[in-house]
């Protein structure tokens, strides 16, 4: 018989590195019932949002026990939810030792994401082509680029300072919104308006949003509200920022180009 403490704290662990890293409210559930279920601990409920994991089980004997986990930060790193899904698909079929699963999820942990320069590189590119996407021509392309790198090194600086979401969006909708009023007045960009859009678009909440009404749909309705408050208030930062920006511009400039 797997000690039911053990057990639980596993499963919780487990549960919590997918809501960290950007997993649906309904897999957490489905991740600790599972696991639980397959150590012996056939009564298993859990409570999950956004920022916290309350769980409670009872064992052979009638003993009931409860947890609660705290999940404070939440990025996105949709590896380590597919490790920690791998780790609960071969549980059922292995039953590996708790302590080794254990050191499997302390392992995850740890793992770090894509190098700083990678995601630099990434950024710029989606920016670029979401310009596209919209219409922008290669000029603009090129100055979308350049504004994703600024805000990949902003969302850096950010992470380093450990500086609320909240700001951190505010800061690069005004950051991408004034870079391409000020390059397209200098003849680099075309239409500001599009390589704008391009460049927001690194910070729309897009995970979020579909989180939030996969869980609404899924009937988890505290999740999914809190989730799609999350969304707009992301969108709001942005909004506020790139208005900022532009008043700013009206002011120094007193137009724009389109």
């Amino acid at each position: 018989m797997m000690d039911t403490h053990e057990t639980m704290h596993l499963a919780a662990e487990a549960g919590k590195i997918i809501l960290e890293n950007g997993g649906e409210t309904y897999r957490v559930e489905e991740t600790i019932t599972h696991i639980c279920q397959c150590y012996g601990i056939e009564e298993v409920d859990s409570f999950v949002t956004p920022t916290g994991i309350m769980m409670s089980v009872t064992d052979t004997e009638g003993n009931s026990f409860s947890l609660v986990k705290r999940v404070t930060k939440r990025v996105v790193n949709l590896e380590k939810v597919r490790l920690v899904n791998d780790i609960s698909r071969r549980v059922q079929h292995e039953k590996p030792p708790v302590r080794s699963v254990r050191e499997e999820l302390k392992h995850i942990k740890t793992i770090g994401s894509y190098s700083h320069l990678t995601t630099v590189a990434i950024s710029s590119t989606a920016a670029g082509f979401f310009c596209l996407l919209y219409g922008g021509s290669f000029r603009d392309f090129c100055v979308a680029f350049f504004i994703g790198c600024l805000l990949n090194l902003l969302t850096w600086i950010s992470d380093k300072l450990q500086l609320i979401g909240f700001l951190t969006n505010l800061t690069g909708g005004a950051v991408a919104t004034f870079t391409a009023l000020f390059m397209t007045h200098m003849g680099i960009g075309v239409n500001e308006d599009k390589i704008t859009i391009g460049a927001i678009m690194l910070l729309v909440p897009g995970l979020a949003i579909t989180n939030a009404i996969r869980d609404t749909i899924a009937g988890d309705l505290v999740s999914g509200l809190s989730r799609g408050l999350e969304a707009f208030f992301v969108a709001v930062a942005i909004s506020v920022g790139a208005g900022f920006a532009y008043e700013f511009w009206y002011v120094i400039i007193g137009t724009v180009q389109n």
